[in-house]
C-alpha cells in the first residue's frame, strides 16, 4: 500500500512577499525624498564651508554645505572657531557675565542645526537600505511560494509492518537449527563411565 503527499504552495507566503515588496519601494523612496529635501534647504541657507577646514584634510573647503560630509565638515569648523575666541573654554566654563558666552552660545545653536541635518541623512540611508532588504526578501519569498504542486510518493505503514513481520521470520528460520543435522555423539567420557558402571555391576553380580 503506498500512499502520495502533496505539497501546494501557500497563498499566505506569496501575500507576504508582496507586501514586503511594497513596503521596500516606500522605503526606498521616502527615504529619497527626504534626502532630496533636507538638501535643498541646506542648500538654500548658502552656507559655504569654511576655508579652514581640517575636516578629511580641508577637501570640503570652499564648498556649498548640501550633504552630510560638507555639514559635518562646516559643523566641526565652527567649533574650533569658537574654542579659538574662548582659549578652549565651552559656553559651561564661562562666567555668566562674560560677552564671549553670547558667541559661545551661537555657535553651539549652528553647529546643532548642522549635525542634525547630518542625523536626518544618515536616517535617509538606513531607510534607503532597509527598503532595499524588504525588496530583496519580498522577491525571494514570491520566487519560494511560485513553485508548482510537488507530489511525494511513498510506502504505507501497512506495507511497512508487513515486510517488517517477514523479515523477522526470516531471521528466527536463519537461527533455529536445521533439522537435517545429526545429534552430537556422546563423548568418550561419558561411555567410559558407562561401561565402568556395566562391569562393576557384572562384577559385583559374580562376586554376589
Amino acid at each position: 500500500m503506498s500512499s502520495t503527499v502533496t505539497v501546494r504552495p501557500t497563498r499566505t507566503v506569496r501575500g507576504i512577499g508582496l507586501f514586503a515588496i511594497i513596503a521596500g519601494v516606500v522605503m526606498i523612496l521616502a527615504g529619497i525624498l527626504v534626502w532630496i529635501l533636507v538638501a535643498t534647504q541646506l542648500a538654500n541657507e548658502k552656507i559655504t564651508v569654511s576655508g579652514d577646514s581640517t575636516f578629511l584634510g580641508g577637501m570640503f573647503s570652499g564648498d556649498r554645505v548640501a550633504g552630510p560630509l560638507t555639514a559635518f565638515a562646516q559643523a566641526d569648523i565652527i567649533n574650533d572657531h569658537a574654542l579659538s575666541s574662548t582659549d578652549g573654554q565651552t559656553y559651561a566654563q564661562l562666567g555668566q557675565d562674560d560677552p564671549r558666552r553670547e558667541v559661545v552660545m551661537t555657535a553651539s545653536f549652528l553647529r546643532a542645526s548642522l549635525f542634525t541635518s547630518v542625523v536626518s541623512f544618515g536616517i535617509c540611508l538606513l531607510v534607503i537600505a532597509l527598503g532595499v532588504l524588504f525588496l530583496l526578501v519580498g522577491a525571494a519569498l514570491r520566487r519560494l511560494a511560485a513553485g508548482p504542486e510537488v507530489s511525494i510518493s511513498g510506502v504505507g505503514t501497512a506495507a511497512l509492518a508487513s515486510d517488517a513481520d517477514a523479515y523477522g521470520r526470516h531471521a528466527s528460520a536463519a537461527a533455529a537449527p536445521s533439522p537435517s543435522t545429526p545429534p552430537a555423539e556422546a563423548g568418550p567420557g561419558a561411555g567410559g563411565t558407562a561401561e565402568a558402571g556395566e562391569d562393576g555391576d557384572g562384577a559385583g553380580g559374580r562376586r554376589a
